[in-house]
């Protein structure tokens, strides 16, 4: 037997079932018309964002990253609750946009970004997050010939990772940023020529549940951005820190210590040196802020049974849920936390493996899991959903499709 991951608080039982919004799972799959289906809950959203505002200081701006979760609506639910977007491609901006978010929130990162979008987001007003000089040259040149000046931070490649992180952005060779010994000419090199100027953007790592580890990060990001603003010469009007706030996903994961983290930052931000004394400061979440509000369900279509081992065959799998299925970097497969929807206040009596659609044997959701009595029609919760499933995951793979997705 393999334990599953620990299920989000907030999440209820109504008639036996899992309830999500104040709906039976089989409600929500009805009314989506089909499953698998993703739900994403508004409550959980909500009580994600209070708890960080009422945990850092007031000073600390909070980020929305779109990349972990672009759903239409929930970019929309976002939009009064945070205080900026941090986008990856136009594709993003677009969807921003359409939402009617203003450009002046927007901060875009990303390593290859294209001409084509360099010059929309400067049309617009969108904050570029420099990966380089070259990009940083070719956007200059767009503004030059756009006729208006292009809004620009840098994003700085720092010495130092975020120790514990699931994934490094900064130490050594790498592919985001620039190195910090060459950010203060740059930074100059920008502001000489004519571009807004906007500050710096330092991301050490993600994923990381140790309030010690993002506390240091959170140090060394501060002390290197008044340093960099030392060299630079000129004041430094925005701080994006980065996150690294990581949620639990497997069995003896702990969530974050958000208020300790929270206390550390507040301290930091009472003695900051005069270098930073007006900048603006704000943390980048993405995992953090929507991966536990959203369940991914999928219906049970078979249940067989093979050299005494009972599987669960079910209408979804890796194809929406990469991550879940150990797809999707992870070294050794692990449980997500998982449950029968529609049996979910029942006790576990029989052990399962549930897996997907798909003609592959990588496509599993969970491997020698304990579970009540399942069958043909039952749904499937696979939680911490709500980041990095629907848009990380290969929906086109052997043509199924992608999920359905609701806001409820």
């Amino acid at each position: 037997m393999k334990p599953v991951g620990p299920i989000p608080a907030g999440y209820e039982t109504i008639g036996g079932e899992l309830a999500i919004g104040g709906k039976r799972a089989s409600e929500l799959a009805a009314e989506a018309g089909r499953t698998p289906l993703f739900v994403y809950s508004r409550a959980h959203l909500d009580a994600r964002v209070a708890d960080l505002r009422a945990a850092l200081p007031r000073r600390v701006g909070l980020n929305f990253a779109v990349k972990a979760n672009p759903h239409l609506a929930v970019i929309g639910h976002m939009a009064p609750l945070v205080d900026g977007f941090d986008i990856a491609s136009s594709g993003e901006l677009a969807l921003c946009t359409a939402v009617g978010i203003d450009p002046a929130r927007i901060s875009f990162a990303g390593p290859g970004k294209r001409d084509d979008e360099l010059e929309a987001a400067i049309a617009v007003g969108v904050t570029l997050n420099c990966e380089s000089e070259g990009e940083a040259a070719r956007a200059l040149a767009i503004g030059q010939r756009l006729g208006k000046a292009p809004r620009i931070a840098i994003r700085v490649n720092p010495s130092f990772e975020m120790k514990g992180s699931g994934m490094k952005m900064g130490g050594g060779a790498k592919q985001f940023g620039v190195d910090a010994e060459r950010v203060p000419a740059l930074a100059r090199d920008v502001i000489t020529q004519g571009a807004e100027w906007r500050g710096l953007h330092i991301f050490s790592g993600s994923q990381t549940l140790s309030a010690d580890a993002i506390i240091e990060a959170q140090g060394n990001v501060l002390e290197l951005a008044a340093n960099l603003a030392d060299d630079i010469g000129y004041g430094l009007p925005k701080l994006n820190m980065g996150g690294g706030l990581g949620i639990p996903y497997f069995p003896g994961d702990e969530p974050v210590d958000l208020a300790k983290v929270g206390a550390a930052l507040a301290e930091r931000a009472a003695h900051l040196p005069s270098v930073l004394s007006d900048t603006e400061l704000c943390i980048e979440l993405g995992r953090y802020l929507v991966g536990e509000a959203g369940v991914y369900l999928t219906r049970v279509i078979d249940r067989k049974i093979s050299h005494g081992v009972t599987y669960l065959i079910t209408d979804g799998g890796l194809h929406h849920q990469l991550a879940a299925s150990g797809n999707f970097g992870t070294v050794v497969r692990r449980n997500y936390p998982s449950a029968i929807a529609t049996r979910y206040a029942m006790e576990a009596t029989e052990e399962v493996n549930i897996v997907g659609c798909l003609c592959t044997p990588l496509d599993r959701l969970a491997d020698a899991a304990m579970m009540p009595q399942a069958d043909v029609g039952d749904l499937v919760a696979v939680f911490c959903a709500g980041a990095y499933g629907a848009t990380a995951s290969p929906s086109a793979f052997l043509g199924h499709g992608p999920a359905a997705e609701i806001l409820v």
